[in-house]
């Protein structure tokens, strides 16, 4: 039997999708949910809004109003001013780029370093997998707040690009270990075995027998370094390690304690950016709840069962399933055996 045949036959005895594009399709259906595309919705508002801030935001965020000191939310301002006159929702719009730039920057980085070293770790074996698996335990006990306030210290104006890199280096290592061991699983899988004694090399079994059957946990790792690096921005910055001319939600928080705001029930300066970070905190949960729900055979199929019953009309909360009524059947009667007569007689 030729290799050719090997492979062919075990990609038919294998569940998983045959082509590359079908693995691929397959693994994206995890955002095909209610939760997933209610996330992505809410998730691609703030992107929209932080491409397009230069359009939206009524004011430069630094523009002065000495008229319009401490002033509640009106016409002109819709969310009020700053105890100097500063538009606030001229600031919660540029606040966003900001937030949505080093949220994703820091994400590509970690998850980036996450596929490589779970992912090769996960596969070779020998000392290569103890060596990459020993740093990824290291990267585990790093503090990452602590080291990112020592590195921002370290430079008068750190840039936003470099505090997502020390997120991103910091924050890989979760992801990373998770890979492996899915990877360490898929190893033994009869299409990877056959493409292994077809002499593919390591980079295409990888790229393309690999990563589309783990696109659903890389997902997931990238939603969970998103929310992590957004708010590590956002507590670096209320607590003053970012300097207060790089705007972003946290930066806003910070002047708004600093000018008291908080004591005074200016509401209209703290309440915004404070929603605005609980919207995508809840956006990026409802991703990962999808995803969850996708991977779990137990959630997906409850979800599924869920639906159907909602298809129905019948109520998921409901204790007893209903029954739909089933005509009523005529009694049978029984019937006395006749004996059958003797031809002899």
């Amino acid at each position: 039997m030729t290799t050719t045949s090997t492979i062919r036959m075990a990609r038919e005895n294998d569940p998983t999708p045959t082509t590359f594009w079908a693995r691929l399709g397959a693994a994206f259906a995890m955002f095909r949910n209610a939760k997933s595309i209610t996330g992505l919705a809410i998730l691609g508002f703030f992107v929209l809004i932080a491409i397009f801030a230069d359009v939206l935001a009524p004011f430069s965020p630094t523009k002065v109003d000495n008229t319009a000191r401490f002033q509640p939310p009106s016409a002109a301002h819709w969310l009020g001013t700053t105890h100097i006159g500063e538009d606030v929702l001229s600031q919660v719009i540029y606040g966003t780029r900001g937030v949505i730039v080093v949220g994703f920057l820091a994400a590509i980085i970690a998850t980036v370093i996450a596929i490589v070293v779970g992912v090769v770790s996960g596969y070779v074996r020998g000392w290569r997998s103890e060596s990459l698996s020993a740093l990824t335990n290291v990267f585990l006990v790093i503090p990452g707040l602590p080291l990112i306030i020592i590195v921002a210290s370290m430079f008068e104006d750190p840039s936003l690009i470099l505090i997502a890199a020390v997120l991103g280096i910091t924050g890989w290592a979760w992801g990373a270990r998770v890979l492996r061991a899915q990877t360490m699983s898929l190893r033994n899988r009869d299409f990877i075995q056959a493409a292994r004694a077809n002499g593919e090399p390591l980079r295409r079994i990888i790229t393309v027998e690999m990563l589309p059957n783990l696109m659903a946990l890389i997902a997931a790792s990238f939603v969970g370094t998103v929310t992590a690096a957004i708010l590590g921005l956002t507590t670096l910055s209320y607590i003053g390690v970012i300097p207060v001319n790089t705007y972003n939600w946290g930066t806003i928080l910070n002047w708004a304690s600093a000018q008291g705001a908080f004591r005074q029930n200016q509401w209209w300066w703290y309440l915004p950016p404070g929603l605005c970070i609980a919207a995508i905190g809840v956006a990026l949960s409802l991703i990962n709840f999808g995803i969850d729900e996708y991977v779990n055979p137990r959630l997906r199929s409850a979800g599924e069962r869920a639906r159907a019953m909602k298809k129905k009309g019948l109520d998921v909360n409901d204790a007893v399933t209903a029954v739909r009524p089933v005509a009523a059947v005529r009694p049978v009667t029984a019937v006395r055996p006749v004996t059958p007569k003797d031809p002899t007689a």
